[in-house]
């Protein structure tokens, strides 16, 4: 829930903002308080427990697209790594049959896999110099933003005020994430 510094219902108010000045309603949005899954930077969540949870939701969602961090988690965020491990866990040991399939057949089958890519400190704060040199390297999927989404992304950024210390002013500013991402198929 975003509960690192206790604002967690704060954090909560911000990301429902955050998602309808991008278009998600409400409905659309699910916060997990589970006491085992703490927001902490430093602690890595159980994959098996998060692999299970994300997977029900899923499932209950009929979602048909998941987009993750990689390994690294962009910034380096424990819990961040730890949602990638958990849709790892899952793409690699299908453990699911969705209940019209036959057997053999995983969710994997039917929910694509895309893994936002880390990139370097340089890279991550040229903005949209960063354009070229995604263009140029290898991977599966490429969006580049136009200036219209770019404005629309950093003010669902602004949303969640708790959170915007220093140096995520400067992400805003400076950020290739806010122009150009560049992802992998899981």
């Amino acid at each position: 829930s975003g509960n690192y510094y206790n604002q967690g219902e704060i954090r909560k108010k911000e990301l429902e903002q955050s998602c309808c000045v991008l278009g998600i309603p409400a409905s659309d949005v699910t916060v997990i308080d589970h006491r085992d899954l703490p927001d902490d930077p430093a602690v890595e969540w159980d994959t098996q427990l998060l692999a299970t949870l994300v997977l029900k939701h899923i499932e209950a969602k009929n979602i048909n697209l998941v987009v993750t961090f990689d390994a690294a988690g962009v910034s380096g965020h424990a819990n961040h790594i730890s949602l990638y491990s958990a849709v790892r866990y899952n793409v690699c040991k299908l453990l699911r049959v969705p209940p019209w399939a036959g057997a053999g057949t995983s969710w994997f089958c039917w929910c694509r896999v895309l893994v936002l890519e880390s990139v370097n400190l340089c890279r991550k704060y040229i903005s949209f110099l960063d354009v070229l040199i995604s263009c140029l390297l290898p991977r599966d999927a490429l969006f580049i933003l136009t200036e219209e989404e770019t404005e629309q992304a950093k003010r669902a950024m602004r949303c969640h005020r708790s959170q915007l210390l220093w140096f995520r002013q400067l992400y805003l500013l400076f950020s290739r994430y806010l122009v150009v991402n560049s992802l992998r198929l899981l």
